[in-house]
């Protein structure tokens, strides 16, 4: 006899479709599985075995087959664990074909017959082409995001033969209630001095333009970095559909009940490893953190000590918005659209910047600015010197504007940008920007004589123009731009002090 039970597998973060057909015939007691399965997916012969006698359901005593299609598609996962003891049930007459008939079925089986939640249950369920998807019950609010397809659950293997057979009703478990987005812990009017500071943030919240941040330590570079996810506008329903699946897959923190619509703000340490930020694996390839943070912030602390090779594997995600991961096993494409924060210290002792305070030879300043590659540096359309706040700013100083006052304009500015058709200024084309940022004669005079002097590449006028059409938008004015604002995106691209003290000699435009 012969069954087919739908179900799918992960690939990357999206979901691929799978025929589980099992087959069963007369002969020597045995079970194989076909298909490319891996490891986890041989082994579900185990976990199913003892799920069904566990629940008091009969096991096969016969030849069984179980071939997973496409067998051109390699299989990852114990998520077909639920669809091939239920094809096991309908080839034993267990089941009617008929009560799975559009169903569905994706979960892992426990040995005592409970079903399990399986990574990446959303990209799962929109993979399948059926009415109705079956998964295990702290998997449903997940799976009930997808509108299309109805969710059903059921909390253990012989509470679903019931709920099948008709012996029971199915039983839905109460939703968490829904969330509002928490106001901002961190709010910017608590950072003392940094006024350029301040401007750069509001630039790359309202831009999605990439900050660099130099100084010694306890100059407020942190502190200014968590501020940023604050400025930063609600995810639309696209994007949040993208965040929620990558979370899933990846195990960032499993949905509750809704779509994650506040921007993620990720913050890995300088330790991580190139699978850990870029995402991939020997195996199973997951999305890294690069990926959790998109349509938020990236936040690298302490730049300078994360591994050179390591950071430029960020140059291609950071120009195209997306991670192309390549293993023996197969090659996957991740989101990676997010705003990149670096903080660094401008030497290893922390404190060049100031005459007389740092210990560092010239050759080890220099030994330490080449960890950042110049390509990579080309990529950040602010670079800016944070230094420390004087004793004036921090004791008598005048509390700046709160977040709430700086999001309104940034919001505004984003506004103005998708007009433009795209979600922020820096996704802006050079075609697209010599129509929307024409400059005046002032500024052109400025860029030219910028870019004859070596101090700007092609590519980094391009990002100074979007710089400065940011902070026209942010004014609200409307472009040309004008001498002002090409001065401060100049001055914010490249920071006299953090060059001379630090990257004598290199040249970073």
């Amino acid at each position: 006899m012969l069954a087919r039970i739908p179900s799918a597998v992960l690939q990357g973060v999206i979901g691929q479709a799978v025929d589980v057909e099992v087959h069963v015939s007369k002969g020597i007691p045995s079970f194989t599985i076909v298909g490319l399965p891996d490891a986890s997916c041989r082994e579900s012969r185990d976990r199913v075995r003892a799920a069904l006698l566990s629940s008091k359901l009969p096991w096969p005593d016969k030849r069984v087959t179980v071939n997973l299609a496409p067998g051109g598609l390699r299989k990852e996962g114990a998520g077909l664990d639920l669809a091939i003891a239920v094809a096991l049930l309908v080839v034993q007459d267990e089941l009617t074909e008929s009560a799975v008939d559009g169903c569905a079925f994706v979960a892992e089986l426990g040995l005592d017959g409970s079903l399990r939640r399986v990574p990446g249950t959303l990209s799962l369920v929109e993979a399948v082409a059926c009415d109705r998807v079956v998964v295990a019950a702290d998997a449903y609010a997940e799976a009930r995001l997808d509108a299309d397809q109805e969710a059903l659950c059921a909390p253990t293997l012989g509470e679903l033969v019931r709920y099948l057979r008709g012996e029971a009703d199915w039983v839905t478990p109460a939703l968490p209630p829904p969330r509002e987005l928490p106001a901002p812990a961190e709010d910017l009017r608590d950072v003392r001095g940094q006024p350029l500071g301040r401007r750069a943030l509001e630039i790359a919240a309202a831009g999605g333009h990439h900050l660099l941040m130099v100084g010694p330590p306890g100059a407020g570079k942190t502190m200014l970095a968590r501020r940023l996810p604050g400025l930063l506008p609600p995810l639309d329903r696209d994007a949040a559909r993208i965040v929620t699946r990558i979370y899933s897959a990846g195990d960032f923190g499993v949905p509750t009940g809704e779509l994650i619509t506040a921007p993620p703000f990720r913050a890995p340490h300088h330790g991580a490893t190139m699978a850990a930020l870029v995402g991939g694996g020997s195996r199973a390839l997951r999305p890294g953190e690069i990926s959790a943070a998109h349509g938020g912030v990236l936040f690298l602390d302490e730049l300078g000590e994360f591994s050179p090779g390591v950071l430029d594997a960020l140059r291609q995600p950071l120009e195209e918005g997306v991670i192309r991961v390549s293993r023996a096993v197969g090659s996957v494409s991740f989101p990676a659209e997010f705003v990149l924060v670096g903080s660094m210290n401008p030497c290893p002792c922390g404190n060049a910047g100031g005459p007389g305070q740092c210990r560092c030879s010239d050759a080890a300043r220099m030994r330490y600015a080449r960890r950042l590659s110049g390509p990579l540096l080309d990529r950040f359309d602010m670079r800016l010197f944070v230094p420390r706040p004087t004793a004036e700013e921090l004791f008598r100083g005048e509390p700046g504007q709160p977040t709430a006052a700086v999001r309104e304009r940034v919001l505004a500015a984003r506004r103005r940008a998708g007009r433009r058709g795209v979600r922020c200024n820096s996704l802006l084309g050079s075609a697209a920007l010599e129509a929307e940022a024409p400059l005046a004669a002032e500024a052109a005079r400025m860029a030219e004589r910028a870019v004859a002097s070596g101090q700007l590449s092609a590519r980094g006028l391009q990002r100074v123009r979007c710089v400065g059409l940011t902070i026209c938008d942010l004014d609200g004015r409307a472009p040309p731009l004008r001498g002002p604002d090409l001065a401060l995106a100049l001055q914010l691209r490249n920071n006299p002090v953090w060059l001379d003290r630090s990257y004598a000699g290199s040249h970073v435009a």
